[in-house]
């Protein structure tokens, strides 16, 4: 997974590819460039669904940004839900243990603290669901299959899927440390969006490659019967 990964950015004509996206991530405090690297990622999604060993072009424009609004919808969606969970336990807890005062009180504040401490657990649950939702999404092409329970259950509950999610910290590891070294010089600060297209292209297609996995087994296993219907057309 790896290896292909990391190989895929660099397939086909892929020398204007990477400098579009770089050109892009240069942009991107625009808003409207960050829309389109988005939408470009879960291109990559699609294709990688759908069997293609190459990654896409930059074309349709209006597509791409659509894409990458809806796709960041999703995101905020995952996100804000839990968090906002989260912070309102947490913020009872220590209101009630600063109500009640005394030993209870201090007690109930250590469970606060503890719960403060569960935060980064609570990060890696939507780090680790989105991937799942946007891929569901790019294959599908509708929004609600983002949150549909039947096809995202066997993908999160996945070996594939999550190696998925952990291979990319490899090459989230790589591209630190390629941009430390080249934002010790001006011109290499230049090249540093470039690398991280090349890097965000690489995982987003790990993620593709893991729900496909996962996916074709349901389909083919009988068991499961139709959960996922990646195999159906894709609607743009």
């Amino acid at each position: 997974m790896l290896e292909d990964g990391l190989s895929y950015p660099v397939r086909g004509d892929w020398v204007g590819r990477i400098l579009i996206g770089g050109v892009l991530g240069f942009l991107s405090i625009l808003v409207l460039p960050a829309f389109a690297i988005f939408g470009y990622l879960v291109r990559v999604l699609e294709r990688t669904v759908a069997g293609d060993d190459v990654p896409p072009e930059f074309d349709d424009w209006g597509d791409l940004l659509v894409k990458g609004i809806v796709a960041t919808v999703i995101g905020f969606a995952y996100a804000i839900v839990p968090l906002i969970a989260y912070g309102i336990l947490v913020t009872v807890v220590f209101g009630t243990g600063a109500g009640i005062g005394g030993d209870v009180g201090a007690l109930i504040g250590v469970v606060g603290v503890l719960l403060a401490l569960l935060f980064l657990p609570v990060l890696f649950l939507i780090y680790y669901a989105v991937p799942a939702a946007l891929t569901a999404y790019a294959a599908r092409g509708e929004m609600s299959a983002a949150f549909d329970v039947g096809l995202l259950k066997p993908t999160l509950l996945s070996t594939e899927y999550l190696l998925a999610v952990l291979t990319p910290f490899v090459v989230a590891v790589i591209v630190f440390v390629v941009t430390l070294v080249l934002t010790a010089t001006v011109i290499g600060g230049v090249l540093v969006p470039f690398v991280q297209f090349y890097g965000q292209v690489a995982i987003f297609r790990m993620f593709g490659s893991a729900f496909a996995s996962v996916n074709d087994t349901i389909e083919t296993g009988a068991a499961g019967g139709d959960v996922g219907g990646v195999g159906d057309e894709v609607a743009y």
